[in-house]
C-alpha cells in the first residue's frame, strides 16, 4: 500500500479523502496546522497526524518524506499560489509520484474571480514542476447548503445566485472518494484535467423545491446581495470570499458552471450523490 499525504485533512474534502484512503488500506499522513479535536478524529480513522505549514518549505519537505502520492487543497484565501509553489517544490525534491490538485470548474487564464485565476495558476505551477498531477475542476459544492441551514430552518433558501442559473451540485464526500480513487491507482491520470459535476443539473429554484420535498415544509428561494449572503453565513467581513461570490454570480449567468460528466463514476465505481440524497442525508441539519 502507498504512503499518501493529505493536505487540508480536517477540511470539507480532506476528511473524506483520509477516510477513503484509510479504508483502502493506505498509510495516510494527515497534514494539520495543530493537534485538536478535529485531528483526533483523523487518528481514529487510522491516519498519522503530521503538523506542518503549507507556506513553509522545510516543513513541507519533512511532511513529504517517503510520500508516494499527495492531495493539494487550499482554503478560499490569499496564499494559494505560494502554497502551490512550496508544495510542488517539496514534492519534486522528495520524489512524490503523483499529486491531485483541487481546482475550480471555471479555472481559465481569463477567470473573472481572482481566487479562480489563482487556482488556474496553481495548475500551471504543478505542470512546470514536472510532478505527475491530476487537476480536478470541481463545480458548485452541494455542501454550500449547510452554510445556510439556519435560514432553511426558517423556510428560506437564501443565495446570491439567480433563480434559474444552473449547476450540478457535487457532494464533498464524492469529491473525497474521487481524490482517493486517483491516489489509490494513479495510472493514466497524470497530466489530466477533469471537470467534475454532480449527477443532476438544476437551478437554484429547483434546489429550493428539492428542500421543500425532502423536508416536508415549504422552503422558498430568496435572492440576496453577496454582502448580505456573506453576513448570513457568518463569514464576514471577508473581502476575498465576497469578491469570489460576486464573480461566481456572473460566471453562473454565463453558464460557466453548467455541465455533466461520467468521470467521477468511472473513478469511484459507484453513483454520485444527488441533491435530494444530500438533503436527506443531512436532514437533521435542516430541520
Amino acid at each position: 500500500m502507498r504512503t499518501v499525504l493529505v493536505a487540508g485533512s480536517t477540511g470539507l474534502t480532506g476528511t473524506h479523502v483520509v477516510r477513503s484512503l484509510c479504508a483502502k488500506g493506505h498509510h495516510v499522513r494527515a497534514l494539520v496546522r495543530r493537534s485538536d479535536a478535529r485531528s483526533q478524529t483523523l487518528v481514529e480513522l487510522g491516519a498519522q497526524i503530521c503538523i506542518g505549514d503549507m507556506l513553509n518549505l522545510p516543513s513541507m519537505r519533512k511532511a513529504m518524506e517517503g510520500v508516494e502520492g499527495a492531495y493539494f487543497v487550499y482554503p478560499l484565501a490569499i496564499g494559494v499560489v505560494e502554497a502551490a509553489i512550496v508544495f510542488a517544490q517539496a514534492a519534486k525534491e522528495t520524489g512524490v509520484g503523483h499529486i491531485v490538485n483541487l481546482s475550480h470548474k471555471q479555472a481559465t487564464p481569463d477567470a473573472r474571480s481572482q481566487a479562480t485565476l489563482n487556482h488556474w495558476l496553481t495548475e500551471q505551477i504543478f505542470t512546470w514542476a514536472g510532478v505527475a498531477t491530476t487537476h480536478l475542476r470541481v463545480t458548485f459544492f452541494a455542501d454550500w447548503m449547510l452554510n445556510i441551514s439556519s435560514q432553511i430552518h426558517q423556510g428560506r433558501y437564501v443565495t446570491p445566485f439567480d433563480a434559474e442559473s444552473r449547476v450540478a451540485p457535487m457532494a464533498a464526500c464524492d469529491i473525497g472518494r474521487i481524490v482517493a480513487g486517483i491516489l489509490h491507482n494513479p495510472v493514466g491520470h497524470g497530466g489530466k484535467i477533469y471537470p467534475l459535476h454532480g449527477p443532476i443539473e438544476c437551478s437554484h429554484q429547483d434546489l429550493a423545491s428539492f428542500l421543500t420535498q425532502a423536508l416536508g415544509k415549504l422552503v422558498r428561494y430568496e435572492q440576496v446581495s453577496v454582502d448580505q449572503f456573506v453576513k448570513l453565513i457568518g463569514a464576514g467581513p471577508n473581502a476575498a470570499l465576497t469578491a469570489h461570490l460576486a464573480a461566481m454570480k456572473i460566471d453562473k449567468q454565463e453558464g460557466r458552471l453548467e455541465g455533466l460528466d461520467s468521470t467521477g463514476i468511472g473513478i469511484m465505481g459507484q453513483l454520485l450523490m444527488t441533491p435530494m440524497q444530500f438533503i436527506q442525508q443531512h436532514r437533521d441539519r435542516f430541520i
